[in-house]
């Protein structure tokens, strides 16, 4: 992020605060609500849609405050509005409208991350399929500027017109080749560590159980000592 979208996002947080639904929160509410939009943004553009986490989002705001629902999802709302400059609606429908216009051009840029999601599972650090293809559809959405979800049918459409197979199918195969064998050997390094733990570990139970042996018979001495030291140190005459 450089300066001035710094700058712009901080002028729009302030602006927020003194909106009418901002400047009537505490400092805690607002930065809660501020950080529910930011969830509610990645939702719209990952999956497109937005009601049902706004009405859960709304509800869970809401129940430990002196409002209703309703009036969470209203603050939410206008919060949205003032940090982003659009509605969720509008951003909403700006995401579907620029699908619609994805033409033949863009076909080598899904090819390119169809591509990035093998070298990310074979040269990754134990990556899944299913991170990869979200990781990439993520780049590939905010290049093309569409919805998450868009971009990963688009790549399934690509690889089924490029491979004639199915991405999915085609992925599950790559991490049974690089991801199965890290996990597979991360498992043996754990289970070599936790027996030389337990190696380690009894030696050591070992050593303290001879040396409570020790003490219990040294304690018996001591007690008898005891014993004979009351008897010659009597106040009293013998009888």
């Amino acid at each position: 992020m450089n300066d001035q979208s710094r700058t712009t996002s901080s002028d729009r947080l302030a602006v927020a605060r003194e909106s009418f639904s901002g400047r009537l929160l505490t400092n805690a509410q607002f930065d809660e609500a501020i950080a529910i939009t930011g969830i509610l943004e990645r939702e719209i553009k990952v999956t497109g849609t937005f009601k049902e986490k706004l009405s859960d989002y709304a509800f869970a705001f809401s129940r430990t405050e002196n409002f209703d629902a309703a009036k969470g999802e209203t603050i939410l709302r206008d919060l949205f509005k003032e940090r982003t400059g659009q509605s969720m609606n509008q951003l909403r429908e700006s995401l579907v409208e620029r699908e619609t216009k994805i033409g033949e051009e863009a076909r080598e840029l899904v090819a390119g991350r169809i591509e990035a999601i093998a070298v990310a599972i074979r040269e990754g650090d134990k990556m899944t399929f299913h991170r990869a293809y979200a990781q990439e559809a993520q780049v590939l959405a905010e290049d093309l500027g569409v919805t998450d979800a868009y971009a990963k049918r688009i790549m399934k459409e690509e690889f089924a017109t490029r491979e004639d197979g199915d991405l999915y199918q085609w992925g599950k195969e790559l991490e049974e080749r690089y991801y199965r064998p890290q996990i597979e050997a991360e498992k043996a390094d754990r289970q070599r560590t936790e027996e030389r733990s337990r190696s380690d570990e009894r030696p050591r139970e070992s050593e303290r159980s001879n040396g409570g042996t020790e003490r219990s018979r040294g304690g018996g001495e001591a007690r008898g000592a005891s014993s004979g030291g009351r008897g010659r140190f009597r106040t009293g005459p013998t009888p």
